[in-house]
């Protein structure tokens, strides 16, 4: 096919300027061009009528859990800790736990996210190694991939006294690395959802938060954590990780530091989960009395408090989290742009900046992924509606009328 003109609608280029009418040129994988106004197509040229909609960057997911079993449409109460979590007495299979990956995967890009960055594995093993390799080759459809171990904590009866010491710790992350992941996730602090005031334990010290960032430096890996406390948010920053979760009670001393290094890192409170089970989660045993005492209604409320300030300093958080639990389905993603804009008091071309600009961004792939601009990759969405003034649009598969990724069409396109 030669160049492929969108043409007739608005432009939301993710830079957060507003949305203008203007097209876009795809020639290959790349965006080729885009210009305000409506030229004359070349002749030759594939045209799509994008009257009524918006051209934008695909989305990015900033905290992904492909390997977690619940999607739409397949929805998995056997995992929904702490009410049931049965799953784990009757795992998948490696082979089985890839198919399920590899279902998850297209329905996350038929909700228009063409790329996700990992924020850790279900289980240990490579799978989703092997589900980021086979996106790439194109064997399977799905967002492109950054692949992330599965989520570590530090307890010796689990793990045994050597391998929680900061040697082990190394070893570990070099074993990780050697496995072919991206980034390796540690459970910095624990959480309410497992133990009774679990959010403000931290579970690794100085010493072996340091041994962490020198052997990922050292294995050429990023560190993401699970950080809940402020002194675990602290170990993070200072110790080089490049995704801090949740982040849900920081203190004064934790933000300062998230915000000297906001270039650096990435933040990610996954309220989606948050709010599901403080509102919507009653069907699957999650009553009010039930999410206070699993943590959500006091964190829900922190982050409530904590994330416009956070916005206000400048440091980048990113949409998304925790989707993959029978009450937030993989596919619902798109939801937190929402509630950015409704609890978080960002306006919806901030959102929207966060899933895309950002999101190429904690990609790595910044000058290539997250923009509609020249030589970037074809990611985009034709988006029926502004998106910029009513990010729930996106709620809506219906609504895309074309998803495409490096330049292919995975929905939509020609005749």
């Amino acid at each position: 096919m030669g160049e492929i003109v969108f043409t007739g609608g608005s432009v939301f280029d993710g830079s957060g300027r507003d949305p203008f009418p203007g097209e876009v040129v795809v020639r290959g994988d790349r965006i080729a061009a885009v210009r305000p106004g409506h030229s004359p197509a070349p002749e030759g040229a594939t045209v799509i009528d994008c009257a009524g909609a918006t051209v934008m960057p695909g989305l990015v997911e900033g905290h992904a859990h492909l390997t977690f079993p619940s999607a739409v449409g397949h929805l998995e109460p056997r995992f929904n800790p702490p009410v049931d979590v049965s799953f784990f007495g009757a795992p998948p299979t490696a082979e089985e736990h890839l198919a399920l990956a590899e279902r998850n995967a297209r329905i996350l890009l038929d909700a228009g996210f063409t790329s996700a960055y990992s924020a850790g594995s279900l289980t240990p093993g490579n799978v989703e190694v092997q589900l980021r390799d086979r996106i790439a080759a194109g064997e399977v459809p799905g967002p492109r991939l950054r692949a992330a171990s599965f989520e570590r904590d530090n307890n010796p009866v689990r793990h045994g006294a050597e391998a929680t010491t900061p040697t082990g710790l190394a070893r570990f992350i070099a074993e990780q690395a050697a496995l072919g992941f991206d980034s390796v996730k540690l459970l910095l602090s624990n959480d309410d959802v497992f133990v009774a005031g679990g959010s403000m334990q931290t579970q690794y010290t100085a010493e072996e938060a340091a041994a962490a960032g020198a052997a990922a430096r050292e294995a050429g890996v990023w560190l993401n954590c699970h950080a809940q406390n402020p002194e675990s948010i602290k170990l993070a920053v200072r110790n080089g990780f490049r995704s801090v979760y949740h982040c849900s009670y920081a203190d004064e001393e934790a933000l300062d530091l998230l915000e000297e290094h906001k270039d650096e890192l990435f933040t990610a409170p996954a309220v989606g989960i948050m709010w599901a089970n403080v509102h919507e989660a009653e069907e699957f045993g999650i009553d009010r009395a039930m999410a206070e005492r699993m943590g959500s209604v006091a964190q829900l409320e922190a982050q409530t408090a904590l994330y416009p300030e956070m916005r206000r300093r400048g440091i980048r958080v990113l949409p998304g989290g925790d989707y993959g639990f029978p009450q937030t389905p993989i596919g619902r993603n798109a939801r937190d742009l929402q509630l950015f804009v409704d609890l978080f008091g960002y306006t919806p071309a901030e959102a929207l900046v966060a899933a895309t600009k950002w999101g190429g961004e904690v990609m790595d792939m910044a000058g290539e992924l997250g923009l509609l601009a020249p030589d970037y990759l074809a990611d985009l969405l034709v988006v029926q509606g502004d998106p910029a003034r009513d990010v729930s649009v996106l709620q809506d598969p219906a609504n895309l009328d074309v998803i495409m990724q490096g330049g292919r069409f995975h929905k939509g396109g020609p005749a």
